[in-house]
Formats: C-alpha cells, structure tokens, sequence
C-alpha cells in the first residue's frame, strides 16, 4: 500500500484516524501500532514477522545496554545490535550483488539467492541502530515498553520510505503529545501537498522518462530532456514522500523534521547535501562519519572518511556500482570544494548554481543508469558524441507535451510559493484571503489527484527499492 492510491486514501486513512481519536489515551499509540503493522503487512506480509524481530532484538539490547553501561559488557551488547541489524539488511540487500561479484571476478558460477528486498528495510534498519548506540552514549534512556518503541520503529507514516526518525526526537511524543485542530489542519495541508507533489508531478514526469527509454529516435536534446525530468522526478518523488510523511506525523500529534530544503536553489554540492535528504546525510555525520574522525584529523585521514560515508550513501541507495560510482562523485566534489572551490563559489551569483545542478543532473543520470556503462553511454550522448540527431520531431513532441508540467516543476522545486504565503500573512487582507485560499485549494488538490488516480494506474515509487 502506498500513499497516493485509493485504498489507502478512501479506506486505511480514514478508518485508522477515527479508531486513532476515539481510542482512550491510553490505547492510541497500541491502535497507531496495529494500523503499522497491518500497513506493512498488506504488501508483504511474510515480512512482518522479520520487522517484529528487528523491533525485538532492539528492545532487548537497549535495556541490557543501559543496565550495563559503562562495562565491556555494554559494548558487546551494542555490537551484537548493530551486527544483527546490518546482517539482516546486507543478507536481504547486498547478498546477490556480493555473489555476482564473486562470480565475475573468479567466473564460478555460485547461485543467486533472489532474495526479494523487504520494503523500508533500509529505512528501519538505521533507526533501530541510532537507537541502540543513543542509548549507548547516555543520550537517551533506553524504552522500556516494547510499544512504545515498537511504534516508533514501525510507525507507517514513516516507515516505508522516512524519513528517519530519530528516537530521541519523538522519544517525549511517544508518552506525551498534543492533538489540536491547527495542527491537524497543517498536518492535512502538508500531506496534500506532498500528495500532489507525488500525483501531479512525479508521476507525470516518470512518464517521460519511461517515454525516453522505450523511444527508438533519441536526439541530443531528448537526452538532455530525459536527464532533467529524471531530476525532477526524483525530487518530487522523495520529497512529496516526506512531506506526506510529516503531515500524517503531526495529525496523529507527532513533529518529524524536515527532510527536503529546497535543495536545487543550492550554490554548491556543499550546500545541496544541507537540503537534501537531510536525515540520511545527519544520520551519516553521527554515526559514521564523526565516530571515524571527522574533519578532526590529518588530512589523509580526513579524506579517507569522507569516501567511506560517501561509499556507505551510495550502496545504501541500492546493490548496483552505478549507486557507488554516484557517491563517490560526490565524495571527489566535496574535497574540491572544501580544498579549493567554496570561497570563490561564494562570489558568484549564477555560475555556482548552473555548476551546481550541471553535477547533480549528472549524478541523478548515474543514479538512474541500469549500469556504468548505460550512464556513460548516456553521456557520450548529451554531449553530441555519436550518431544521433540534435533534435527530431519525436523530441518536438515530448517537449511540447510536457512543457507545462516541466515549468510547474521548475518553479515547484524553489520557495516562490512559500515566500508569497509569507508575505501575503504579514497584512490583515493577505491573511483573510489565506484563510479562504488555502482551504479551497487543498480540496482542489485533492480532487484533482484522486481523479488522476482512479484515472490512471501509472504510480511508481522509486524509494520503494532502497
């Protein structure tokens, strides 16, 4: 079950917000838990049962980590955590990329095992470790009531695809939180939005693209149109996901943090790794790469970390070197600019945002790639290297076809809107027309999107096989 479809919209949703608000305090969070689990349960049920074992061991191992803090026994106990986490995430994930390897390298011809990937397990994989070595550093207490933590991990506004919560930062709201109509209300406005982002425009751009790549007449320029909507595409996706994560979150009382901040105004790869998916990249920084050193270090050394968290972004992303060959060219990217490019980047006023969203288009054209090879075709390509046309009519076609959509998402992915809601607030007569505007277009968002849902089955979700 995924977000933008009519079951969840028109059935799960609405039944599992009434049980949520007529349940007593004391049995919300069980209510929240059981809809969780049924959530997850619906696409793959026969993964509920490694879920509840994730859940288990981390319940375990945070109240024998607490209770033996400060022994050698404690670090043992956060290892076996960490170990049985990253074991069950590397045999689900990474076992048939390691035998293929292993294959072509020695050409024995080991069988895969065809493991199909569990949904979101990358996703609840990291929270449950976070926890776990929180609890470790005395930064939070350790859960006591399986519940509780068992929510936290599972929750199903986030647990699919995140963004990853940190537990310390809800820790409060799993005991006590607020219900208010306002915050119901913004939690409404921020999952349509979200749900919009995703209906509207990710899956009208993921048509161009499937377009670009069953096409038979390819130019220069459909090449160039491809890599753009797959970047756009990409954005939307993910983070129409997150902001219809964070509006469930907060009509059910619970605050996640932003995950998206408007990352292609950046003037630096620097600066988009701020805004984009902001908490895998803290998640990263704490637990990976300041437990290595950090930028505390030699300059060796330094390096070395930053293509070690660069390496664990790309495999995390998926079991493909094209995801690999992705990281590490942000990796090479960000050494540049912290040696040498941030200060004159910092001068400029345009140039550093063509710089900035030339790499990323490239880099979401690697991401994109089925492998090394096909992105670098892709290149030789977009650079007129080859025997393909400039332009032909079928690219004329495409372009004029979804130039409207191109245009809205150009102007989506930047704070246009969000900066004449601001400014509309600060008058009496723009607060009057927001109280009346935002309202009437939500419903019309929602109308819209549930008419292009029933209408059309086209609805991917390309975080579902992270």
């Amino acid at each position: 079950m995924v977000f933008s479809s009519i079951p969840f919209l028109f059935a799960f949703l609405p039944v599992v917000i009434a049980a949520y608000f007529i349940a007593p305090k004391k049995l919300k969070n069980p209510v929240l838990l059981l809809s969780s689990l049924f959530f997850y349960g619906w696409g793959e049920p026969g993964y509920l049962l490694l879920v509840l074992f994730s859940i288990t061991q981390g319940y375990i191992f945070g109240i024998l980590i607490e209770k033996t803090r400060g022994t050698r026994r404690s670090k043992i106990f956060l290892a076996a955590s960490v170990f049985i986490s990253l074991l069950l995430l590397g045999y689900c994930k990474y076992a048939d990329f390691m035998i293929g390897n292993f294959n072509a390298i020695t050409g024995i011809s080991v069988p895969l095992l065809k493991v199909a990937l569990p949904i979101g397990i990358s996703f609840y994989t990291f929270q449950i470790i976070s926890y776990a070595v929180d609890v470790y550093r005395a930064d939070t207490p350790a859960q006591k009531n399986y519940i509780n933590l068992a929510l936290y991990i599972s929750m199903f506004p986030q647990l699919i695809a995140g963004p990853i919560v940190r537990y310390s930062d809800i820790a409060e709201q799993l005991e006590n939180r607020t219900h208010t109509p306002e915050k119901t209300a913004s939690g409404i406005r921020r999952f349509t939005v979200g749900l919009a982002k995703k209906v509207l425009i990710a899956n009208v751009l993921a048509k161009l693209v499937s377009a670009f790549k069953e096409s038979q007449e390819k130019s220069v320029l459909f090449f160039w149109l491809y890599a753009a909507a797959c970047t756009l595409q990409i954005y939307f996706d993910f983070s129409g996901y997150s902001d219809m994560a964070i509006g469930l979150g907060r009509i059910f009382g619970f605050t996640f943090s932003e995950n998206f901040d408007y990352p292609y105004t950046s003037s630096s790869i620097t600066e988009f790794w701020r805004r984009w998916h902001i908490s895998l990249g803290s998640w990263f920084r704490d637990y990976l790469y300041i437990p290595l050193g950090g930028n505390r270090v030699r300059k060796p050394r330094w390096f070395f970390n930053i293509f070690v968290v660069w390496f664990a972004t790309g495999i995390w992303h998926g079991a493909a070197w094209n995801f690999v060959l992705w990281g590490l060219m942000y990796a090479v990217l960000l050494v540049i600019e912290k040696l040498w490019l941030l200060k004159p980047l910092g001068k400029l006023k345009v140039l550093n945002h063509i710089y900035t969203l030339f790499f990323v288009i490239i880099g979401f054209v690697i991401f994109d790639a089925e492998t090394i090879g096909s992105a670098f075709e892709t290149f030789k390509a977009m650079f007129g290297f080859g025997s393909i046309p400039a332009i032909t009519s079928e690219t004329v076609y495409y372009l004029k076809s979804f130039a409207g959509v191109l245009i809205l998402a150009v102007i989506g992915s930047a704070p246009i809107a969000k900066k004449l809601c601001l400014s509309a607030a600060k008058t009496n007569r723009g607060k009057a027309v927001l109280s009346v505007a935002q309202p009437v277009s939500i419903v019309l968002l929602l109308t819209v999107c549930t008419a292009f849902l029933v209408d059309g089955s086209f609805n991917p979700f390309l975080y579902f096989r992270f």
